[in-house]
């Protein structure tokens, strides 16, 4: 019966775990979904990035690889490299997704990512200029959804993070006699990242109730989202609001203030699997 209810009035099912502070899954109103990262080596499926990472936030599972490269740096930015984000939503993590051209929900998230790297200056791009006017590094930071169950961008600031923690640049010089670029592949140096911005994604039901970590099916029901980036200062990065119901001051406090703890969550948990595949 209650499976029949779900699928005619699934807004009213949902209201009824609500007003008991819980949801369908078990979770409380405040609760992530467990989550967990595997770093590098380790996914034999992207060996050939320079770094790497796979997260699943419940259900939601992303892949994220860097692909560092070399190129010239702009006339009008001389001094810096590049970073250039991807997000793709094959057809095959869900039924909603078309093949094809990346659809609208794709290039907003590609989109939010560049803002979350520009804002939070994770990476400078000057630490990514090689010689000034002649080399820089490219970054490619390739973003792929294998399972889509909501929540799209925490799992994908955190697949990045993750993934460019992991990645290790060969030292590359410029021979002045040729003026050609010469890498060194046996002398690595792992990426300067600046700042860890942490993304967390809430869900507002009936323009006041407000669920942490929303899954697809919460988030087609809601009356809104906002996704609340910050780093480990507990800076505020970013605020996403694609519009819906509007928060007040208050309701959109309490949502930094669980991001920042949030935040500490996510950190330790990358340490943690660092610390567990770094060579003794």
């Amino acid at each position: 019966l209650s499976i029949c209810f779900r699928t005619v009035e699934p807004l009213e099912y949902y209201r009824r775990f609500l007003k008991e502070n819980c949801r369908p899954d078990g979770r409380e109103l405040g609760e992530f979904r467990t989550t967990t990262v595997n770093i590098g080596k380790c996914l034999c499926s992207i060996t050939t990035a320079d770094g790497s990472a796979l997260v699943k936030l419940g259900n939601t599972t992303v892949i994220c690889g860097i692909k560092a490269e070399l190129a010239a740096p702009a006339v009008d930015s001389a001094n810096k490299g590049y970073i250039v984000p991807n997000v793709e939503l094959p057809s095959l993590c869900a039924e909603r997704f078309r093949s094809g051209p990346p659809g609208e929900e794709a290039q907003a998230a590609s989109q939010f990512i560049a803002d979350v790297i520009e804002n939070s200056q994770m990476i400078v791009k000057e630490d990514l200029c090689i010689a000034n006017g002649k080399l820089a590094w490219v970054l490619y930071c390739d973003i792929i959804c294998l399972d889509y169950d909501g929540n799209l961008l925490d799992a994908s600031v955190f697949a990045l993070l993750a993934a460019l923690k992991n990645v290790q640049l060969p030292l590359v010089t410029i021979n002045e006699e040729t003026g050609l670029s010469e890498v060194n592949l046996k002398q690595k140096s792992p990426l300067i990242i600046r700042k860890h911005p942490v993304a967390s994604s809430f869900a507002v039901f009936d323009d006041t109730l407000l669920i942490v970590d929303p899954t697809a099916e919460e988030e087609d029901l809601a009356t809104g989202t906002v996704t609340i980036v910050t780093d480990e200062e507990g800076r505020l990065c970013s605020v996403h609001k694609p519009g819906g119901s509007p928060l007040t001051g208050a309701k959109l406090q309490d949502c930094v203030t669980r991001a920042i703890t949030r935040h500490k969550e996510v950190k330790k948990l990358i340490d943690k699997v660092i610390k567990s595949i770094t060579p003794k």
